[in-house]
């Protein structure tokens, strides 16, 4: 505001007798300070009166814009090409509403124009025009530019059936004319709808090394299961096959004549890539096919599947890949692959060039010409050819397949059992997964940012900034709006004009939007009324464009009144290098006064530029975040010393969020759980009695009955289906918003802000799981697969076992008692019995022993009176 007063005080040129009336003030430096202020004060005070009368303060940033096209690429700013404006400042701010007339101001708006927007598709599939505007002669074709048309030997596929699938509408509108301004958020709104019935062409391509081959005869087993169960999701659905070995050259395959013709037992001679079937509804070809495809042999592990892949995506005709339909390349192996510079292990140094090199009996010709395409190679043709790709591989394949697809868009990757006898569920797993989620990518380039916000299925609340959508039904409607930014004009005219792509991965279909970036002024281009070649204004020595003088190499000045080779610096013409009276240096001493002009200092950083009218400004000198000026080239620009804040951020260093969905919990709840404030977009937690919460959502809290609670019941019906929620149905209602990964072993890395969890449950098993949030805000459950629980106690036995036990010690402590008794007295004994033998005495008798009877004879007995 200072600038703009004193600008419009001094653009009023003295004449000759006011210039000396001045320099004789200089002369009086306190009276020359007084007048100064005294201007300032008066200049500030009438131009914020007039600010306020219109509600909006002017800004530095738009009143030191030198042309119309700077003007209009700042934020706010319109120009005005008034030719009676004089030297005053032409570039203002757009709430000035009294500063310039109508129809000399420049200032485009943001424009849209629905060109093509048919009714999305019906249950039946079948869409109809109506609802949007289709301009007379304009047509709209999809993401492609060459003909669907299938070979000759892809049956199945009729005029009716391409009638049919062109007809299927899944996004709306079509086609979109923006008009948009450097810096300018625009919203546009589309919807997609997944079609009912939609078309599904599956190519299954397989590794014929000699380790699958039982997986292709259980391929050729299951093949028309595979067809049946594709036809449940989908009535109108074709099937191909194709195999691959890798290139016929050393070291991949061996070179020895014999081993060309049979590298094993019972082996075919190797080849690259063949087409043996293009897509068809024939499923007994297919069998026959797969069955009678014969296998080979190479040298090292890795094989030449991205040729094959890359042969399969670029082969449209050949391979019979419908215009509308939903494309599956299942990529059947157990070994690496081999990947671009590789080749030259052969020789081959020509890099893959992405066309289709088949013969008619469906070889690939140059794989001993071409070097295997690189992983950026094939996710670029993927992207352009809207197919998914499913890397069904065995279990040590898994974790190197996996890191491939996060590369690759669109693909994912699933475990194949050893004889692929799991081939049929794993095709219908992965097909519900690629079904039931809906992601939108765009083809922007650098200089356009686009960022995409939904409610998904949640229509009752807040958009979130997301560009994918789960758990999608057939019918289901989702609204997607598209925040689309010009953050920069191309250095390049021609590229003012660019159509942006906006897609759902590995769909045929997408939303066209025609772009004109508005970077210049329509009284900048040839022909315009405000645009004149050797004007007067300009003393013929230069175009008058927007009200201003665009001089020729060889004149410079506000009317091209000087030239360079009259140049005179500091000499009577300093009047137009100072901004009031009281400056005493030109060009605030970072320029040279040339003719009245400030020629502005070359900074060593191309980069870096000093500007304005007095070298006031500059795009470096702004308030810094993190090391970066304005936060970085994503939150802001600096203009005259004050960042100038794209949309979306707000602060000195435009370091803070406008927005608060960052505030939001990504599976839904209050802004920072309930537990803080969204300060700058991010959540500052409080604290309570429980404890302090903290976390990117205030969802954590170490002293507080954390979310393992919330996870436990969802976990365990899931997992261990124990719980509350061990009914299946009542499981599949009540968690949607996780799948819990199971491990052998829990690990936790508090790095990474994981959490671990132990519960036991109604049997008191123990179970434990570990929680975290991922790049993109979402819950990651991570458990243990195998409940702990406590060996069951047979108490039967237990007790019988005691009552044994202490019978059996009863007996062998009676047992003990009875030897240790016995052998005491056997001591006891023979101590006796050698004792007695050393005896001394006569063991005849005892002669002090006296009978206690006495024998008394009768003499008158007689043996006779014995007798009777």
């Amino acid at each position: 505001m200072q600038d703009f007063s004193l600008n419009n005080s001094i653009n009023n040129r003295p004449t000759n007798g006011t210039s000396l009336t001045l320099a004789n003030m200089r002369s009086s430096k306190q009276h020359l300070q007084t007048l100064a202020l005294a201007i300032f004060v008066l200049s500030c005070l009438a131009f914020a009166a007039e600010s306020q009368s219109t509600g909006k303060l002017s800004q530095n940033a738009c009143v030191n814009k030198a042309t119309c096209h700077e003007c209009i690429q700042t934020l706010e700013c319109a120009w005005c090409s008034d030719p009676k404006l004089g030297d005053k400042p032409r570039c203002f701010s757009e709430y000035m509403n009294n500063f310039c007339s109508a129809q000399y101001t420049q200032n485009p708006k943001t424009q849209q124009e629905i060109l093509v927007n048919k009714v999305l598709s019906r249950a039946s599939g079948r869409a109809a025009m109506g609802g949007g505007q289709m301009s007379a002669g304009s047509s709209y074709y999809y993401n492609s530019s060459y003909s669907s048309s299938s070979s000759a030997g892809a049956s199945g596929s009729s005029a009716a059936a391409s009638s049919y699938a062109e007809e299927i509408i899944q996004i709306s509108p079509q086609r979109v004319n923006l008009k948009l301004r450097m810096n300018e958020a625009h919203n546009l709104q589309f919807r997609y709808k997944q079609a009912e019935d939609y078309p599904v062409d599956l190519y299954y391509l397989m590794d014929l090394s000699k380790s699958m081959e039982d997986d292709k005869e259980k391929l050729s087993a299951l093949g028309d299961l595979l067809s049946d169960t594709m036809r449940k999701i989908t009535s109108n659905f074709r099937l191909g096959f194709g195999s691959f070995v890798d290139k016929v050259l050393m070291p991949y395959v061996s070179t020895v004549p014999a081993k060309l013709e049979h590298p094993c037992d019972q082996c075919a001679a190797p080849y690259g890539y063949r087409n043996h079937m293009p897509l068809s509804t024939n499923t007994a070809k297919f069998t026959t096919e797969v069955k009678n495809a014969p296998v080979s042999g190479n040298l090292d592990a890795p094989e030449g599947g991205f040729d094959a892949i890359m042969q399969a995506i670029a082969c449209r005709q050949q391979i019979g890949w419908r215009e509308q339909a939903r494309r599956l390349l299942v990529f059947s192996t157990d070994a690496g692959f081999h990947f671009a510079g590789d080749g030259k292990l052969g020789g081959i140094i020509t890099p893959n060039d992405g066309e289709c090199h088949l013969n008619d009996a469906g070889l690939y010709t140059h794989s001993v010409i071409q070097d295997y395409p690189s992983i950026s190679h094939i996710n670029h043709k993927v992207r352009q050819n809207s197919i998914n790709i499913i890397f069904a591989v065995t279990a040590d394949q898994h974790s190197v397949y996996q890191k491939l697809s996060s590369k690759i868009e669109g693909s994912s990757s699933a475990v194949l059992s050893k004889d692929s006898a799991n081939v049929v569920d794993l095709v219908r797993e992965e097909y519900s997964k690629i079904s039931s989620s809906i992601e939108m990518k765009d083809n922007a380039t650098s200089h356009i940012k686009i960022t995409y916000h939904s409610t998904c299925l949640n229509s009752g609340s807040n958009e979130l900034e997301t560009a994918k959508c789960d758990g999608l039904k057939v019918g289901d409607i989702v609204t997607f709006s598209a925040k689309i930014m010009v953050t920069s004009c191309p250095a390049d005219p021609a590229e003012w004009n660019q159509v942006i792509q906006i897609y759902p991965v590995g769909i045929n279909e997408s939303l066209i939007v025609n772009l004109e970036m508005l970077c210049s002024c329509d009284c900048e281009r040839p022909g315009s009324p405000g645009y004149k070649i050797n004007s007067p204004t300009c003393n013929g020595q230069g175009r008058l464009m927007c009200g201003i003088c665009d001089c020729d190499d060889m004149h410079f000045g506000h009317n091209c009144e000087c030239t360079t080779n009259e140049i005179h610096p500091g000499k009577n013409n300093d009047y137009g290098c100072r901004p009031d009276n009281s400056s005493i240096v030109d060009c605030n001493g970072r320029g040279t006064c040339l003719c009245g002009v400030c020629d502005c200092e070359k900074r060593a950083n191309p980069d870096e530029i000093i500007s304005g009218r007095f070298c006031e400004c500059d795009n470096f000198s702004c308030e810094r975040y993190e090391q970066q000026l304005c936060s970085g080239p994503d939150h802001g620009t600096c203009d005259c010393g004050v960042c100038t804040c794209k949309a979306g951020w707000s602060g000195s260093a435009c370091n803070c969020k406008t927005s608060i969905e960052s505030c939001y919990p990504p599976d839904g709840g209050e802004i920072c759980s309930g537990h803080g404030d969204c300060v700058c977009g991010k959540c500052e937690c409080t604290s309570t009695e429980e404890g302090r919460f903290f976390g990117d959502h205030c969802e954590k809290c170490p002293t507080c009955s954390d979310r393992c609670l919330d996870l436990k019941a969802c976990t365990q019906c899931q997992v261990y289906q124990t719980g509350p929620l061990k009914n299946p149905q009542d499981c599949r209602t009540n968690c949607t918003l996780f799948k819990p990964i199971e491990v052998d072993k829990i690990e936790i890395e508090e790095s990474k802000g994981e959490y671990l969890c132990t519960f036991y449950d109604e049997n008191e098993c123990k179970f434990k799981f570990k929680y975290s949030n991922n790049e993109d805000n979402k819950i990651v459950v991570v458990a243990q697969n195998k409940l702990e629980c406590a060996p069951k106690v047979f108490m039967l036995g237990i007790i019988m076992g005691v009552i044994a036990a202490v019978v059996l010690v009863g007996l062998a402590i009676l047992l003990f008692w009875k030897l240790v008794t016995t052998i005491h007295d056997r001591h006891e004994f023979a101590k006796f019995e050698k004792e007695r033998m050393n005896a001394k005495w006569d063991t005849g008798g005892n002669p002090i022993y006296k009978q206690a009877t006495t024998t008394i004879k009768n003499p008158i007995f007689t043996d006779k009176q014995k007798s009777p």
